[in-house]
C-alpha cells in the first residue's frame, strides 16, 4: 500500500469517527430543544466529516491507480485531505463557539475575534486550490493509468 492509500485510509478513518462523534454532540443538542435542532456549525460539521470521510476513500483509489510518482500522490493527497481536515476544525470551533450561523457573513468573526476580508479570501482560496489540485493530480493519475 502506498503513502498516499495509507493517508486517505487514515484520513477516512480519522473524519468518520469525527462525524459519528459530531453526530453525538448534534443530538446532544436536538434532543433537548424543542425544536429539535442543533447549531449550525455543529450540524455542518457532522455532515461535511461524513462526507469527507468517503471523499477520502476516493482520493484513495485513485491514489491506488494513479500512474504518477508515490511522492506526487502521496503530497497530493497529504494537501487535500490536510484542507478537508482544516475544514472540520473550523466547522467544530465554530459549533463549540456559537459565534455565527454563516462564517461568511461580514464580520468573519472566530469567537471573539474580527477576522480580515483578505484573511478570508486568502484561506479560501487557498482551500479551493489544495483540495481541487490533490483532487485533480490523484484523479489525472488514474485516468492516465486507466485510458492512457
Amino acid at each position: 500500500m502506498s503513502l498516499a492509500e495509507k493517508f486517505c485510509l487514515s484520513a477516512a478513518f480519522l473524519f468518520l469517527m469525527t462525524g459519528l462523534l459530531t453526530g453525538v454532540w448534534k443530538y446532544g443538542h436536538v434532543a433537548r430543544r424543542s425544536d429539535a435542532t442543533a447549531p449550525v456549525y455543529v450540524d455542518i460539521a457532522h455532515r461535511s466529516s461524513l462526507m469527507y470521510a468517503f471523499a477520502a476513500i476516493v482520493l484513495g483509489q485513485l491514489a491506488a491507480l494513479s500512474r504518477f510518482s508515490d511522492a506526487v500522490n502521496a503530497w497530493a493527497a497529504f494537501v487535500a485531505l490536510s484542507f478537508f481536515a482544516l475544514a472540520i476544525i473550523s466547522y467544530i470551533i465554530h459549533g463549540l463557539l456559537r459565534d455565527t450561523d454563516n462564517q461568511f457573513k461580514r464580520p468573519h468573526v472566530l469567537g471573539p475575534l474580527h477576522l480580515p476580508r483578505w484573511m478570508m479570501t486568502a484561506v479560501m482560496t487557498a482551500l479551493i486550490l489544495g483540495e481541487i489540485g490533490g483532487a485533480l493530480v490523484l484523479g489525472m493519475g488514474a485516468m492516465l493509468q486507466l485510458w492512457g
